[in-house]
């Protein structure tokens, strides 16, 4: 053993219960070889109910493609909550920081905590960025993006990293007034230099944006390579469009509807000795769930560090709310899983 480790050992024994690792995440949270993390750095306002983040990941962070989403573990009067957001920086930003655009929903627990409450200096959880919603290499060369409230905020990751020198750009995205629309002076900035073909709709006067409008909108909307991201009515309207002309492999769609990303397929969780049966989905954690429940359950630092919180699968399946692995257990295996990072796939026993 290396002295290094011999020393090392000596401090886990004196800052028992605590390991070197935990002070070490106190006074350096985003260094190498632990958990992803970020620290937030500012927060900037967008509209009365949207604020930017701009976030100092850490050095695990292996970076993003425009369009992409990255998940934010956040904590909100001490429960831990997961929320996945576009990014809307550019990547290989030069000051090495990501930024995230967050709209404000009614009884959003996060959202409204993220746009008015955080504070710079808060170190939130992260996972990489993830998803399909891109432009391919090389771009098409007639590009039609239809957006509506936040569901801009995939697109100006894109038009911020230059879509638009590579493709012919019509942007179509709507708003209840001018003053809602997310990134609107910096939008209209790049239609006035003509860089993009920008049309807006404003939904108090205007009314919801329908498909039987694009003739007249953006008369060759079906030349164009689209990619549509806003509410799930307004997606699957465009989708049936699309899909009764033949051409439903020229259109790319995100829904707003990701609380957590890829959970599992959720199931009945039963804590056999405290004798309570609910239904979890598969974005809420096993610990939240029964909480949320009434059962009283072992807790520690709710982000999978402490192991405070783990308990015997009895039978059943869990995923790993963090990298979406599949645990599974029949009687008599005796697994472990920690409950604050772990949601139900599929029906499961705890032993509580």
């Amino acid at each position: 053993m290396s002295l290094r480790d011999r020393l090392f050992r000596i401090a886990e024994a004196v800052t028992t219960p605590l390991l070197p690792a935990d002070y070490l995440d106190l006074v350096a949270p985003l260094r190498s070889g632990v958990e992803l993390r970020g620290r937030i750095l500012a927060v900037r306002p967008e509209t009365p109910d949207a604020a930017t983040l701009v976030i100092r990941p850490g050095r695990g962070w292996r970076g993003h493609t425009p369009g992409q989403y990255v998940r934010l573990g956040v904590d909100v009067d001490g429960v831990r909550q997961w929320r996945a957001y576009s990014v809307t920086s550019v990547p290989d930003r030069a000051d090495g920081c990501l930024s995230v655009t967050v709209k404000a929903i009614p009884d959003g627990v996060v959202s409204n905590h993220l746009v008015r409450r955080v504070r710079p200096g808060t170190v939130v959880q992260l996972d990489q960025a993830q998803g399909d919603f891109v432009v391919p290499e090389p771009a098409p060369a007639k590009v039609l993006f239809v957006t509506a409230g936040s569901g801009i905020t995939p697109v100006m990751g894109m038009l911020r990293s230059g879509i638009q020198a590579q493709a012919d750009v019509v942007l179509l995205h709507s708003a209840p007034t001018p003053d809602d629309v997310i990134f609107g002076a910096e939008l209209r900035e790049l239609a006035d230099r003509g860089v993009v073909r920008l049309v807006e709709r404003h939904t108090d006067v205007d009314g919801l944006l329908g498909v039987d409008e694009l003739d007249r909108l953006v008369p060759d909307h079906l030349d164009r390579e689209t990619w549509v991201c806003g509410p799930v009515g307004m997606v699957n309207a465009f989708e049936e469009h699309w899909t009764a002309r033949g051409i439903a492999d020229r259109l790319h769609t995100e829904r707003f509807r990701r609380a957590v990303v890829a959970p599992g397929a959720g199931g009945s969780v039963t804590f056999t000795r405290a004798g309570v049966t609910l239904r979890a989905d598969g974005a809420t954690a096993i610990l939240d769930a029964g909480e949320a429940a009434g059962v009283i359950m072992p807790s520690g630092c709710r982000m999978g560090i402490c192991y405070g919180c783990v308990l015997p699968l009895r039978e059943g399946a869990v995923r790993d709310l963090r990298n979406g692995e599949i645990t599974t257990a029949a009687p008599g295996d005796g697994v472990l899983i920690q409950t604050c990072v772990s949601a139900a796939a599929g029906t499961c026993d705890i032993d509580l």
